[in-house]
């Protein structure tokens, strides 16, 4: 198996546009020749976009966009400027009087970062189509994760800062890779190693605490956590799939998350993925589900690796 071989999936592209100054973004990954598109949503507080058109039992098959951004709610109108960038491309679902584009999305919530009066907007999404390329390995504070931040459990002063992660392998013909902004409530924690990376500062925000421990200490206090949170990626591949199948491996690429925040899939979390298979390789869905599942964690961990200091935030390096 190659670990982050290429980092391009024949019929996939990747772009991001941002707003530095305002903390939010988004991140589109185009596929305009069509791809069978799964999703499986766990966390208590999800924004998402077209996610039921990929129930297996609804008419359509094929999607042509999936756009992660910033913005709480606000940030799903993004997805309209990958629309009419597609539906300038002619691409879309023929309804015969015109093609309509599939595109799904799913937000975080970055307000508290930035300026929250600015949020993805359609113009940004536009934008976002304009910059994709072959190449899917930008990482760090880009696109959806500009302003993403992890650890919140007692406030933005004693979070870190996270951003957007990727990670590639290569089995024989089979290509994945995994897309994802870390935006969690709680901490980031390397599986191999069991290293904690990144979260809830200590007091004097010299060194790491334990986001699950304060949890556990607090358990009879009701908070407003709502806002702050949510991690939202995709995995994308060449493998054959159908609309099913992609569902299910979804929901086997949440382990990822499992493995590599804590806690995961709280109600203060949104925390979703997407799978989208070109259908040029057969593979096995279990091996499929267990190669997603550690491709996924290893681009949680990249996104707080990569990550730099922004917005009066530490990330990583500063506490190494």
């Amino acid at each position: 198996m190659n670990e982050q071989g290429s980092t391009r999936i024949d019929g996939i592209k990747l772009g991001h546009a941002q707003n530095f100054r305002a903390a939010t973004g988004c991140t589109v990954i185009l596929c305009e020749q069509g791809a069978t598109v799964g999703v499986d949503v766990r966390g208590g507080a999800p924004g998402t976009r077209e996610t039921d058109l990929l129930n297996p039992v609804n008419l359509v098959e094929k999607v042509h966009a999936v756009v992660l951004a910033g913005g709480s709610a606000f940030g799903l109108d993004a997805a309209c400027g990958v629309m009419r960038y597609l539906e300038e491309q002619d691409v879309g679902f023929d309804v015969r009087v015109a093609r309509v584009p599939i595109v799904c999305s799913a937000v975080l919530f970055d307000l508290t970062v930035g300026e929250a009066k600015v949020r993805p907007d359609q113009q940004m999404g536009y934008q976002a189509c304009l910059n994709a390329s072959p190449d899917l390995s930008a990482q760090g504070n880009i696109g959806a994760g500009t302003g993403a931040s992890v650890g919140k459990i007692l406030g933005m002063d004693r979070a870190m800062k996270s951003g957007l992660g990727c990670h590639f392998i290569q089995v024989g013909g089979l290509q994945m890779g995994a897309i994802v902004a870390v935006n969690c409530l709680g901490d980031v924690v390397d599986p191999e190693s069991g290293e904690r990376l990144a979260g809830l500062l200590n007091d004097d925000r010299s060194a790491l605490a334990d986001t699950e421990a304060v949890m556990i200490r607090s358990y009879a206090e009701k908070r407003n956590l709502f806002a702050d949170n949510t991690t939202i990626g995709i995995i994308v591949s060449n493998a054959e799939l159908n609309k099913a199948q992609a569902a299910k491996l979804a929901s086997m690429t949440q382990n990822g998350y499992a493995r590599s925040m804590r806690p995961a899939h709280s109600m203060f979390d949104g925390d979703t993925i997407f799978t989208m298979g070109t259908g040029q390789v057969a593979a096995d869905l279990s091996v499929l589900g267990l190669l997603a599942a550690r491709v996924m964690e290893r681009a949680v961990v990249a996104a707080v690796k990569r990550a730099s200091a922004a917005y009066g935030l530490k990330c990583y390096s500063d506490l190494r």
